[in-house]
């Protein structure tokens, strides 16, 4: 038992290390950002307004976004991608906090499952309802990732942490979509169990991976 209380200690000792560290991380790339728009006098355009962007952050951002009138028709492009970039860089921290929230919840949702493939169907239950809470954090998380504004875009192909997150969300996405797609099937055919396993390990796994990378 106090191994076991130490090794839980230890684990969120290491989670909470990556979170700040992350966090950290974000502040400084969009301060960074935020000093270029301030000093340099030669702007690149694509730092004001970028052209090439997810479809979701066009949908908000882009030129014929929902929001392409913010602001105030009369600000400054300047004054205007300063505040893109705030409200950026506290998206990004709900999404990385919204991340650990919903390793956390998979960590709990995990030993639940393990009892109830062991008989102890009286959990089943209280699983379901962590699976909604996990659904309704990963939602909020993908929300803060998918919608924030766009940073810069000169892209190459050089293998980059941020484009590894970017790989390990489509992985984390698919696991999850698999796994509630599984978990409604389960109860008709009790086949499914392993490959529901596998998902839920899938999803648990590339989102930790996410989470790491980026701390890097």
């Amino acid at each position: 038992m106090h191994n076991h209380l130490k090794y839980k200690s230890l684990l969120k000792a290491f989670f909470l290390f990556i979170l700040i560290g992350s966090l950290n991380k974000v502040q400084g790339q969009t301060d960074s950002l935020l000093q270029t728009l301030l000093v340099d006098e030669k702007i690149d355009s694509q730092l004001i307004a970028p052209k090439k962007m997810l479809f979701t952050q066009d949908l908000i951002w882009g030129e014929k976004g929902i929001l392409k009138n913010r602001y105030g028709s009369n600000q400054d492009l300047v004054e205007r991608r300063k505040i893109d970039l705030r409200i950026r860089r506290k998206m990004l921290q709900l999404h990385q906090i919204g991340g650990f929230v919903t390793l956390g919840g998979m960590v709990a949702q995990g030993i639940i499952g393990s009892q109830l493939y062991k008989g102890s169907y009286q959990l089943k239950e209280t699983h379901e309802k962590l699976g909604t809470a996990i659904n309704l954090s990963y939602g909020f998380t993908a929300i803060n990732g998918l919608f924030t504004p766009p940073s810069t875009f000169k892209r190459d192909k050089k293998l980059t942490s941020i484009r590894l997150h970017k790989w390990l969300a489509i992985a984390h996405m698919s696991g999850m979509i698999a796994t509630n797609i599984l978990g409604t099937q389960i109860e008709n055919n009790y086949a499914l169990k392993p490959y529901h396993r596998a998902a839920a390990y899938t999803s648990f796994i590339s989102l930790a991976a996410a989470m790491v990378v980026i701390k890097f």
